[in-house]
């Protein structure tokens, strides 16, 4: 999509659709069409439509009118989902070219920004094998018609590309079925990233990672005739002497997890080729991160594997030795994702991470708990959760800080070796937080658990059903945002 900014009256503006904002306690409808507010067929509700067709004094053939939702709580967030929704509303009209109106206490970078967003994530289809994609309806170009121009707006409204491609990128990694997206593939895209922007990576292959010592990992891999792989993105700032701070995003990868002999029931295991939402967020992060050059370091550390059955599968009540040395009792194999996050936040530890943020879709706890509404975020740091939070609210992404305590780390002894995988089913994603806290040393440290929000089972007005990908402008506006 073909995103501009112009300066310029909306009446001018040749389109096949103008979108214009209409507000629950403000209305902007062109003059002659105030009985529809009468009447109660226009609200201003958000994500309410009203497609006028030849309204006099415009060139655009139609006007959007789109609902807003009340003025006084308008956000960027706000902004971002009713542009998503109107683009798609459109695209269900085959209407391709369109403009919208930028109110004149709405022109700002921040704003701009998620216009970007907005339009790019909502023009996005998860249909990229369907044989007759190319009658997939898409919109080509949308035009922002705002009061002011000028080099910061234009710089808002590159970021907001940047952010929705990157975005948009992870979202194709995830909705990739798992025989065409298998560890090795993910590190194949990842190297295309890194050299498309200018990141260094590495991969480690399983002899590497066996010499590492990476046990905990490698005992998930062994059932599956995939070879894992350990994916290692970085960026490093041209300013070298700045870098008292080394941010470390490490995602989970499993690109399939039928649980292993710990089986998952069959109904829905589809949907297990997004257990590696994690580890495609922080690739994409990392792609976004490379062209908006943040001051401080950013290595992004990926796990990759599958967890299938197999004569070679990893048993429960086996022990594994991981990376750090502590020994695992396996008690549960679909409890997978925190074992190859505890090489993986090792790892990162080992080759200079200063602060970790892990991402991964890890409990079934945290649906329970949470909904999909909010991502369950676990953290003791103050300075880094404060961080975090004012990442993840600016771009929109909520987040419920859940307790982490000894309570949980309790329910994890053993007798046979010095941690359990699991913790009972009494508040499991607390339980899986604290088994991942074990590996991270004393650096400050923050835990997402996006079970709930890496896909959608039900399309929105402003997003497709299928991967969300969840925590990619948060994860970028942390690193973005960093002051030493």
């Amino acid at each position: 999509m073909e995103l501009k900014l112009e300066q310029r009256s909306p009446a001018e503006v040749e389109a096949d659709a103008l979108i214009i904002l209409e507000f629950e306690d403000s209305s902007a409808l062109p003059a002659g069409y105030e009985p529809m507010r009468v009447a109660g067929e226009l609200t201003g509700k958000a994500n309410e439509f009203a497609l006028l067709h030849h309204v006099p004094g415009y060139r655009a053939h139609r006007v959007l009118m789109a609902g807003a939702g009340p003025k006084a709580k308008f956000t960027s967030s706000e902004l971002r989902n009713v542009v998503g929704a109107a683009v798609r509303f459109l695209k269900s009209k085959s209407l391709a070219k369109a403009a919208l109106v930028l109110n004149e206490d709405l022109a700002t970078p921040e704003h701009l920004a998620a216009i970007a967003e907005g339009a790019l994530l909502g023009d996005f289809e998860c249909d990229q094998h369907k044989s007759d994609r190319g009658k997939t309806k898409f919109i080509d170009s949308l035009t922002i018609v705002s009061p002011s121009g000028g080099a910061e707006l234009e710089a808002g409204l590159e970021r907001g590309r940047i952010l929705g491609d990157a975005q948009n990128f992870t979202r194709a990694m995830a909705v990739e079925p798992a025989n065409l997206m298998t560890p090795t593939v993910m590190a194949a895209r990842a190297r295309e990233v890194a050299a498309a922007f200018g990141l260094a990576c590495e991969v480690l292959d399983e002899a590497k990672m066996r010499e590492l010592g990476m046990g905990s990992l490698l005992g998930v891999a062994q059932g599956s005739a995939e070879p894992p792989v350990m994916i290692i993105l970085r960026y490093q700032p041209a300013d070298k002497h700045n870098n008292d701070n080394h941010l470390g995003l490490i995602g989970k990868g499993v690109t399939f997890d039928t649980g292993g002999i710990s089986i998952k029931p069959a109904d829905k295991m589809e949907l297990m080729k997004y257990d590696m939402c994690g580890g495609a967020a922080v690739i994409g992060a990392m792609r976004a991160i490379a062209q908006l050059k943040p001051s401080i370091p950013v290595t992004g550390v990926i796990p990759a594997v599958e967890n299938m059955l197999g004569p070679k599968a990893q048993r429960p009540g086996d022990i594994v030795t991981s990376m750090s040395g502590k020994t695992i009792e396996v008690l549960n194999t679909d409890a997978e994702g925190r074992l190859i996050l505890a090489d993986a936040l090792t790892y990162a530890q080992k080759i200079g991470c200063t602060h970790l943020v892990d991402a991964a879709t890890l409990t079934g706890a945290v649906v329970v708990a949470l909904g999909h509404h909010f991502t369950g975020m676990f953290g003791v740091d103050e300075a880094l959760l404060e961080r975090w939070k004012h990442a993840s609210s600016a771009e929109g992404e909520r987040m419920w800080h859940l307790p982490t305590g000894p309570e949980y780390r309790e329910q994890m002894k053993t007798v046979y070796a010095d941690i359990a995988n699991i913790g009972g089913r009494d508040g499991g994603a607390c339980t899986a937080a604290m088994f991942l806290k074990e590996f991270t040393g004393d650096l400050p440290w923050i835990h997402l658990d996006i079970a709930g929000t890496a896909w959608l089972d039900d399309a929105k007005p402003y997003m497709a059903k299928g991967p969300t990908g969840v925590l990619v402008r948060s994860f970028t506006a942390l690193a973005t945002n960093w002051k030493s």
